[in-house]
């Protein structure tokens, strides 16, 4: 993902919404991404698969955002504006 693509996405009006989690970008070599998120409470921190965020845990990051896993559901983050 570009800068380019990262600041457009960031500076669009209603591409975070309050209070729910945001995937803000992914990074890194593929074997080994990184996420970057926006928390509901509004922290923002770099997480990798095994983490936890919101009482679910990141099971694997992509190109396209995070997958979590929370009792038994499996749920994915797409980076936001996206």
């Amino acid at each position: 993902m570009s800068n380019s693509t990262v600041n457009k996405a960031a500076t669009q009006p209603g591409s975070l919404k309050r209070n729910s989690t945001s995937v803000l970008g992914v990074f890194g070599a593929q074997d080994d991404m990184r996420a970057l998120v926006r928390t509901s409470s509004g922290r923002v921190k770099q997480i990798k698969p095994g983490a936890r965020i919101n009482s679910a845990k990141v099971v694997g990051i992509d190109k396209d955002g995070v997958i979590l896993q929370k009792n038994g559901r499996t749920e994915r983050l797409n980076i936001a504006g996206s």
